[in-house]
């Protein structure tokens, strides 16, 4: 007769079957993407502001996190010249509206605004002289109760997050 898998038993196999279920399938690598594997440099520009309103914090910060991601999440090489990968961009829309209101005593008043961002990319492959352009455009609720500055405050590791990780799925997984 059969002895039953002990509980033991059922959790080694569990944690191994685990690690071999998972291996390779969420990483990212550049085997995961449409990337011509003759790219081996790339040159991230600064990402100028060019909205209406400029926070005077998101273009270079957005400018660094994409750099850093780029390099750390691929094998390419940033390079400040010539490279087989070019990303320029710039911010196209930095705006704020209501969205909400809520009514007391029969006044109406703002309850919720919308920092919207927008951002520009041109990606050029010297190696095939291609380029691709795209647009990609987040927002972010705040109260308003929060004057602007506190809320971009707030909000500016959240803001070039969203948008470093959408630039760079984007670029490397041709989204």
């Amino acid at each position: 007769m059969k002895q039953p898998l002990t509980t033991f038993s059922l959790i080694v196999f569990s944690v191994i079957s685990f690690v071999f279920a998972g291996c390779g399938v969420y990483s990212f690598s550049e085997k995961s993407t449409k990337m011509d594997p003759n790219i081996k440099t790339v040159n991230v520009h600064y990402i100028d502001n060019k909205a209406q309103y400029i926070n005077p914090q998101l273009s270079p910060t957005l400018t660094d996190r994409l750099k850093q991601k780029v390099t750390r999440q691929t094998k390419l090489v940033q390079t400040n010249g010539d490279a087989n990968l070019d990303i320029q961009g710039y911010v196209n829309n930095y705006s704020v509206t209501t969205t909400g209101v809520s009514s007391a005593n029969g006044q109406t008043q703002t309850s919720i605004n919308r920092l919207t961002v927008g951002v520009h990319i041109i990606i050029t492959n010297t190696l095939k002289n291609d380029t691709k352009e795209f647009d990609i455009s987040h927002s972010f609720d705040f109260s308003a109760n929060q004057s602007l500055n506190q809320a971009e405050a707030n909000l500016l590791d959240e803001m070039v997050r969203n948008l470093t990780d959408e630039i760079f799925n984007r670029v490397f997984s041709d989204w």
